[in-house]
């Protein structure tokens, strides 16, 4: 196959693992934008392979699909993307990452206690959260979201 017929919806899908239904579902979201062919068919760049394989890790990552398309719009469409342009896109997934291992840390760190709910259903949470001071800063597991009890007042 020349790569100027580029790959059928078939031959991606092999490649990429995904079901030619999923396919046309990321399409339909404006991930990748096949062409067609004289005889209707849709065509693809092989640089999709990528781009799907990086929707997929993507989503491994809790990223939606609005998300996805935002940083896939910074890729070239066209061309497979250089190691640049996964550097540029790398720094995103880093910061991501960095503060899921930091939430996850904290609440691995806190299991056995209170995880800073401002529940006040543990005699302990009267320690560390005196007449539901947490909530003040909102709802939800306020301590483990990033406050400290020195923050609130």
């Amino acid at each position: 196959m020349a790569v100027s017929q580029g790959l059928s919806i078939g031959a991606l899908a092999d490649r990429t693992g995904l079901a030619v239904s999923a396919i046309r579902y990321y399409e339909s979201q404006g991930l990748i934008a096949p062409w067609r062919n004289g005889g209707g068919q849709r065509r693809f760049h092989r640089a999709d392979i990528r781009r799907l394989s990086f929707v997929m890790i993507a989503q491994q990552f809790d990223f939606s699909l609005p998300e996805i398309r935002e940083l896939l719009a910074g890729l070239p469409g066209k061309r497979t993307p250089t190691p640049a342009d996964w550097t540029r896109i790398s720094e995103t997934f880093r910061n991501r990452l960095d503060a899921r291992i930091d939430t996850l840390q904290k609440l691995r760190d806190n299991l056995d206690g209170c995880i800073g709910c401002g529940c006040l259903s543990l005699p302990k949470c009267k320690l560390y959260n005196p007449d539901d001071r947490a909530r003040q800063r909102g709802s939800g597991p306020r301590y483990l979201m990033g406050d400290s009890p020195d923050q609130l007042g």
